[in-house]
């Protein structure tokens, strides 16, 4: 293998440098010694060791904000029920995101499904990071696991788990979030992850490191295979690196929840439309809360919320609140049984279902559960 070392000019400066410069110098990183420590200690997962695009695809598209333990059975099952390109490809929208139900951020299986229609049509995956980027819904980070996974083609792959890594070894200032700090740490590794000779497993070494040692909180610098070169452990505070911004207030969007059965035990569902927020998902009738109800007009509040909805019910029962966090925003509902509903006014995208023949948002999922709690 050859030697995996920088560029002469990328090599420390004076080792008592502080923390806070800026400085082209970079630390000689034994990234041998990483590669090793991967290979010897990586985890068992459903989709690592294969080169098989679609699966790796699959993998990488899930894991996407989303913790690893939570994918693996996802994945286990998506593969089971869609097994190659084709029969994603071939799916209905509605069989797909049935199965990413629960998952979150379902404009990844929109995108998923819909790029993996044109990849069949093509006839070959793409190969290089460009070309994965041109699919829909694969960003630079995706694309660049992609084609060193499955093609060896050298292509960084950046992620908060590789930023971290980066920054503390080079002490580096900054919270790492912006697209130029992230080319910069991509520039930097591009030149070791092109002499490794295997840059699939050079990217998921640095992400596994990122992952399992060197955490955002108490890393465990003393079992990491890259100390030596480290200048944030060298100077006791890699807690430091990357800096935090501070936790920014999530606006808070309230709403009234209505289950509504009929006789035969389905639910009233309306579904969303396609594009947007949680696009093409079914859900509970909902309306927005103008203010916060109290414990003597909530029951007068919900039956105003019903009506507009074109609902009406011989008794309301409320079950509680479920809270939800988006990404930007905070979802409260205050859910409420309507016993003995009818639909004073139709609307064309609401149905009563079987909530388990349809993917359901997983607030609605939620209540539907209290629901259930609640008669237990």
């Amino acid at each position: 293998m050859p030697r995996m070392i920088l560029p002469r000019e990328s090599r420390p400066g004076k080792p008592d440098q502080d923390a806070g410069d800026r400085s082209d110098e970079s630390p000689v990183v034994p990234w041998r010694k990483l590669l090793a420590w991967y290979r010897a200690n990586r985890r068992e997962m459903p989709w690592r060791g294969s080169r098989d695009p679609y699966a790796v695809w699959v993998s990488e598209t899930m894991l996407q904000q989303t913790r690893i333990e939570t994918v693996r059975g996802y994945f286990e099952r998506f593969l089971a029920h869609f097994p190659d390109l084709r029969a994603l490809a071939a799916a209905d929208t509605a069989d797909v995101l049935k199965l990413w139900e629960g998952l979150g951020y379902y404009s990844r299986a929109r995108n998923l499904h819909a790029a993996a229609r044109r990849v069949a049509e093509s006839g070959r995956f793409p190969e290089t990071a460009a070309e994965w980027a041109a699919l829909p819904g694969v960003g630079p980070y995706t694309a660049a696991a992609l084609a060193s996974i499955c093609a060896d083609q050298p292509e960084p792959v950046v992620d908060g788990n590789v930023t971290r890594v980066a920054m503390r070894l080079r002490a580096t200032p900054g919270d790492g979030r912006s697209p130029q700090e992230r080319a910069a740490i991509a520039a930097w590794l591009r030149p070791a992850i092109t002499a490794s000779g295997a840059p699939g497993d050079f990217n998921q070494a640095v992400m596994e490191l990122g992952e399992t040692l060197c955490s955002p909180k108490a890393p465990k610098c003393l079992l990491c295979p890259l100390r030596a070169a480290c200048r944030a452990s060298a100077k006791g505070i890699p807690e430091r690196f990357p800096a935090r911004r501070p936790p920014k207030a999530l606006p808070v969007r309230r709403f009234f929840a209505f289950i509504v059965p009929d006789a035969t035990g389905r639910i009233l569902l309306a579904q969303r439309p396609e594009t947007g927020l949680l696009g093409g998902l079914w859900e509970l009738p909902m309306a927005p809360i103008v203010a916060t109800p109290g414990k003597r007009n909530g029951a007068a509040a919900a039956r105003r919320a019903l009506d507009a909805l074109g609902l009406q019910a011989r008794t309301l029962r409320s079950l509680g609140e479920i809270v939800h966090v988006f990404s930007h925003f905070r979802q409260e509902l205050h859910v409420w049984e309507a016993v003995g509903a009818e639909e004073r006014r139709r609307r064309k995208n609401r149905s009563f279902v079987h909530p388990a023949d349809v993917a359901v948002a997983t607030a609605s999922t939620r209540a539907l559960a209290l629901c259930s709690e609640s008669r237990d």
